[in-house]
């Protein structure tokens, strides 16, 4: 299976922004050996947000277990002025990279980044931009993240009016390219998100912040429909 065929597909993306570090691989086996195939990489700097996360190493360190099971690197940046870093980070392993259309006054360019690079493009809004942001660059994105939380921090509730955005963006977007969902994301929510058309569901403290991952990303997983 393609890497765009894995965006394409209806799945639950595990976020290791919510994983215990100290046995990251291991957490991410159990998903993965749950039947996960898209591992999702929040990058943080902050500047953009208040948090400081991870960086290139860790999406390196997780690559080769990744791709062994034939599974991608979804990597979301939420840092400043994102173009300056694309690169590090798919030399890195990042099989798709998501950039947000406030960090930087070049989305276009940054888009042509990405692709140039071979990685998959992404471009992500906040919850309170609105999906207009989106119109120019649909026809050249593989995927529209639209944060359903604030971003910077796990374990937020679900902004319910988000679900509204979610269908105007899909139908900005046509069935052209993946729609991903992030933020408050467990087995009540990603049912109406998937009707509102995301097909793409970030789940991050209600996989890793249960005790049995694999069963709590499994759970998700059936209730919205998803490989």
């Amino acid at each position: 299976m393609s890497r765009g065929d894995l965006l394409r597909d209806v799945r639950v993306a595990p976020s290791i922004l919510s994983a215990d570090f100290a046995r990251l691989g291991e957490q991410v086996a159990e998903v993965l050996a749950a039947g996960a195939r898209v591992i999702h990489v929040d990058v943080m700097d902050g500047h953009f947000v208040p948090p400081i996360t991870i960086g290139p190493l860790v999406v390196a360190a997780l690559r080769e277990q990744v791709e062994q099971v034939g599974g991608l690197l979804d990597v979301h940046l939420m840092i400043e002025r994102p173009e300056r870093h694309v690169d590090d980070f798919v030399k890195a392993g990042a099989h798709s990279v998501t950039f947000h259309a406030e960090a930087t006054p070049h989305v276009a360019y940054t888009a042509s980044l990405v692709r140039e690079s071979g990685a998959s493009v992404g471009v992500a809004i906040n919850p309170a931009t609105p999906v207009g942001a989106l119109a120019e660059v649909a026809g050249v994105i593989d995927l529209a993240l639209c944060m359903t939380v604030n971003p910077g921090w796990g374990g937020q509730p679900f902004i319910e009016h988000s679900l509204e955005k979610v269908e105007r963006l899909r139908n900005i977007l046509g069935d052209g390219a993946a729609l991903q969902v992030d933020g408050g994301i467990d087995p009540r929510t990603a049912p109406p998100c998937r009707a509102a058309g995301a097909n793409l569901l970030v789940a991050g403290s209600a996989v890793f912040g249960s005790p049995d991952p694999a069963g709590a990303y499994r759970a998700i997983a059936e209730a919205a429909g998803a490989l």
